[in-house]
């Protein structure tokens, strides 16, 4: 089987741009943690949340490229991956459907969750596509040394 890839590297802008929008929605859900009165394993609960959602996407999104590119990736690996973001989702949901918060701070916490998530997929996209044509750029270079 042929390797697929995408053939067209992100812009500066738009690389800066997702890293920025990476920085911002973590750093204000982050920031929004740390002023909320709510008790400390109510913190807790919203941290782990972040940190597994982005982990979670960041993974769906490498096996799903994975697999475009035709790189071997188990069906398990996958169906994981792809559970574990709708879990993270789900976990975020029902927890600010229980929280006692006005519904102005659930929908706060539920954006920055979101933007973040988002933006760590594209972060992992452009970092990847980076390093596909460093790689490329890099063969081309010992292939025309020889």
């Amino acid at each position: 089987m042929e390797k697929q890839t995408s053939t067209q590297l992100s812009n500066k802008a738009f690389n800066l741009a997702s890293m920025l929008v990476l920085v911002i929605g973590v750093a204000t859900y982050c920031i929004g943690l740390f002023n909320a009165s709510m008790q400390l394993n109510e913190k807790g609960y919203y941290l782990v949340i972040l940190l597994y959602g982005l982990f979670s996407a960041i993974s769906l999104q490498k096996s799903i490229r994975d697999k475009q590119e035709n790189l071997s990736t188990s069906a398990i690996y996958h169906l994981l991956s792809l559970v574990s973001t709708g879990s993270a989702i789900v976990f975020l949901l029902i927890g600010l459907y229980n929280a006692d918060l006005l519904l102005s701070e659930k929908g706060f916490y539920g954006i920055a969750y979101i933007m973040s998530l988002y933006a760590a997929v594209a972060v992992q996209k452009n970092l990847r596509d980076q390093a596909y044509h460093a790689d490329s750029e890099h063969n081309t270079e010992h292939l025309q040394d020889a």
